[in-house]
């Protein structure tokens, strides 16, 4: 369970880190079918495309393991 905990830590620390870089490169958060909607002067954020991305392929990673 230790190591588990562990590379979930580090996980966390190298997504972390690389993040700014990511997000700078890949469109994720403004894919088609993200839903961006302003109301009384405040933006709502809804990736729901980039979701399920996320979701499929963290999925594949894990049925690697």
């Amino acid at each position: 369970m230790l190591k588990w905990i562990i590379a979930l830590g580090l996980a966390v620390l190298v997504i972390g880190v690389l993040n700014p870089a990511l997000a700078r490169r890949l469109p994720l958060g403004r894919l088609p079918g993200d839903v961006r909607v302003v109301l009384r002067g405040r933006a709502y954020h809804f990736p729901f495309t980039t979701t399920l991305l996320l979701s499929l392929l963290l999925s594949l990673v894990l049925r690697l393991l």
